[in-house]
């Protein structure tokens, strides 16, 4: 894709970008060996309530009762301590974004699938709102990616035009829903590709700084 319009914004995943995962298949499973739940049950469980959970229709103690049942003592505050303390930083990844945007001015907007709990534990856990400028999370916005309203939702926050966005995630079907809007994409893998994807894309059209 070609842009005209000098860059502006990047688009930032979260999870798989900056951070960990908070609360995948791999964070199940362990946690099932670890309290004694059946993880069939658990993963099946948590694929039908979760979509609500991201979207923000439903607390992090609903999401808990109704993840584990017939479990008796149900050790719920020691899973959802358990569960916060999967997430974990990728600290070069943050200091190359920060570096980014002191160098070339531009705004920081997190577009990013996430439970509210969770999503406000890990912003100030690891201080991503000290360098990111808005967070368009699923929780706050009450929509969740693929759908292209939280893509649109943030180029209206941000007061920016497709063409001035890069979108930077580590999954590819995200960023191809965001490219049916018009934004460009990079599938963040490695922080060297990364690197070189957008390098590359600020040196073929200037910032607008």
């Amino acid at each position: 894709m070609q842009n005209s319009l000098p860059l502006k914004a990047l688009f930032l995943d979260i999870g798989g970008v900056f951070l960990t995962n908070g609360w995948d298949r791999r964070a199940r499973a362990e946690a099932a060996g670890k309290f004694s739940l059946d993880l069939a049950e658990l993963n099946e469980r948590h694929h039908i309530i979760f979509d609500a959970f991201e979207a923000g229709k439903m607390t992090f103690d609903d999401y808990l009762d109704l993840l584990v049942v017939n479990v008796t003592p149900y050790p719920k505050e020691a899973l959802r301590e358990f569960i916060y303390q999967q997430s974990h930083a990728f600290p070069e990844m943050i200091s190359f974004i920060r570096k980014v945007k002191q160098d070339h001015g531009l705004k920081l907007i997190a577009v990013n699938n996430e439970a509210r709990e969770l999503n406000d534990y890990r912003i100030k856990q690891f201080g991503l709102d000290t360098f990111i400028d808005a967070f368009v999370s699923s929780c706050y916005v009450h929509v969740r990616k693929p759908d292209q309203q939280i893509y649109q939702y943030a180029l209206d926050i941000g007061h920016l035009r497709k063409e001035e966005v890069i979108y930077i995630d580590d999954r590819l079907v995200f960023i191809q829903a965001a490219q049916r809007l018009g934004i460009e994409g990079i599938q963040h893998v490695s922080l060297e590709g990364t690197r070189r994807a957008l390098e590359e894309r600020i040196s073929r059209v200037p910032v607008s700084g």
